[in-house]
């Protein structure tokens, strides 16, 4: 059975990240923007931020298309 793609928490916040500054302090930058756009708590922000902070490059990259939609 072939994977089906996940839906991120957040499905209603998009982060344009294509095209885009790869550094991690601009995706952890744009992240936090479009969930402030979009009027998340600010606690579900900084959960975001500590989860995406907790490993390496690709595991911000992950973490951010777990919870957002990501563009």
């Amino acid at each position: 059975m072939k994977d089906q793609p996940m839906t991120p928490k957040h499905p209603h916040v998009t982060v344009h990240l294509t095209e885009r500054d790869g550094n991690a302090f601009a995706i952890l930058g744009r992240c936090r923007r479009a969930a402030e756009i979009a009027q998340l708590p600010e606690e579900e922000i900084e959960r975001f931020l500590t989860e995406a902070m907790a490993g390496d490059y690709d595991h911000l990259v992950q973490t951010a298309t777990r919870w957002f939609e990501i563009t």
